[in-house]
């Protein structure tokens, strides 16, 4: 896993998986204004709303594609937490803002935590949301 976040372009026409969270949805990002990355979009010929510009946080940079463009960017921690919940499903990001608001209430703990792992949010991004000790976080069921 890296500790950048990357900006990649996609392949619309493979019309197969999940290929990243498109740029237009994130809003802007102070990346997007370095010579590096205004450099790269234009040897690739693209900008920042072309629908074939996708980024994904570092934990899911083994999702591009292999043969795709891409380019290591950094981004502050406001902006990764846009990235992320730009690509989250629905329901996990709903359950992502309940982890956040559980900072400020210690009701319900047990339920959410249970919710969160049942939603399939990895152990280390509920423990980022929710600031809980990781060994609080309850072992799941068994299948």
């Amino acid at each position: 896993m890296t500790d950048d976040a990357y900006l990649f372009l996609a392949d619309t026409t493979a019309g197969s998986g999940w290929q990243g969270t498109p740029v237009s949805l994130v809003g802007e990002l102070e990346c997007l204004e370095t010579p590096a990355v205004r450099a790269w979009l234009d040897a690739h010929e693209t900008d920042v709303a072309s629908p074939v510009l996708r980024i994904v946080p570092p934990e899911q940079t083994g999702m591009i594609p292999e043969d795709a463009e891409r380019l290591p960017v950094p981004l502050d921690g406001e902006e990764l937490e846009r990235v992320r919940r730009a690509g989250a499903t629905d329901p996990v990001a709903a359950v992502e803002e309940e982890l956040l608001a559980y900072r400020d209430s210690k009701e319900g703990r047990d339920d959410l935590l249970h919710k969160a792992l049942a939603a399939g949010i990895p152990a280390h991004r509920i423990v980022e949301l929710s600031g809980v000790d990781p060994t609080a976080l309850p072992t799941p069921p068994r299948p």
